[in-house]
């Protein structure tokens, strides 16, 4: 059910010409565990100005906006949230238009999902995407997907980490050395 509908919004927004990515729970699923989502998290290459383009996108992919006030909440929050009634999966549409975001875009693997690419976050722009959450599920996800992945890019995640940090004002490259360190003292207890 997730996978036809990310396909259908994936061919949408390829479509329309919207550059994006798949970040949160669908992009865990690629680099670390199958784990339990409820929704599809998708960054958009565009600031707000390209709301209009993304209202029409979800009603000709049958997306049902949640917001009544469409432009005041994406001025707000940089985020559109969308519903398919039917299966009841939530799609967010996340505006962005940073510098970071550009290349995390510019560095996007595709997939293809029931025969249409989709282009999902690079295993280490997730994990800075999930680091900066620092929820514990979030946590707990790149825990999971640096375990699964050993090779992963260390310098490329703490270069933007302290560029983050830089901005705004945060603590993030730390979480993520602290983490670095409990997988290591793990795995060398086992």
């Amino acid at each position: 059910m997730f996978e036809t509908l990310l396909a259908r919004v994936a061919q949408a927004l390829d479509k329309a010409a919207i550059p994006y990515m798949v970040i949160g729970g669908q992009a865990v699923q690629l680099y670390g565990e199958p784990r339990m989502t409820r929704d599809i998290d998708l960054t958009l290459g565009m600031g707000v100005e390209g709301l209009p383009r993304v209202l029409a996108l979800c009603l000709e992919t049958g997306l049902k906006v949640l917001v009544s006030d469409e432009e005041k909440f994406v001025q707000e929050t940089m985020v559109l949230p969308a519903l398919e009634e039917k299966s009841g999966i939530r799609v967010d549409f996340v505006f962005s238009f940073s510098e970071y975001e550009q290349l995390a875009l510019e560095r996007a693997r595709t997939e293809t999902l029931k025969g249409h690419p989709v282009r999902f976050a690079s295993l280490e722009d997730l994990v800075v995407h999930k680091v900066v959450a620092g929820r514990g599920r979030d946590l707990e996800d790149v825990r999971t997907i640096l375990v699964k992945n050993p090779g992963f890019d260390r310098e490329y995640i703490e270069q933007w980490l302290v560029e983050l940090d830089k901005a705004l004002s945060t603590g993030h490259l730390g979480v993520f050395q602290r983490l670095l360190r409990k997988i290591e003292q793990a795995s060398s207890a086992s």
